[in-house]
């Protein structure tokens, strides 16, 4: 739960920094993926792979 809530802060701060500007925005948008994938329980949180279906 601890971590949920951590990886959620890590979000919303994430987002803080988004412009709106999809070429500047996309390393942010990755990063958000990716953690909104460990908060949602989409792949195993050790997972070395974080998306076998987008293969990001």
């Amino acid at each position: 739960m601890e971590q949920n809530l951590e990886l959620q802060a890590e979000i919303d701060q994430l987002k803080t920094q988004l412009t709106g500007d999809l070429f500047s925005d996309m390393d942010l948008k990755d990063q958000i993926h990716n953690l909104e994938m460990k908060l949602n329980g989409v792949r195993p949180m050790d997972s070395h792979i974080d998306c076998v279906g987008c293969g990001s």
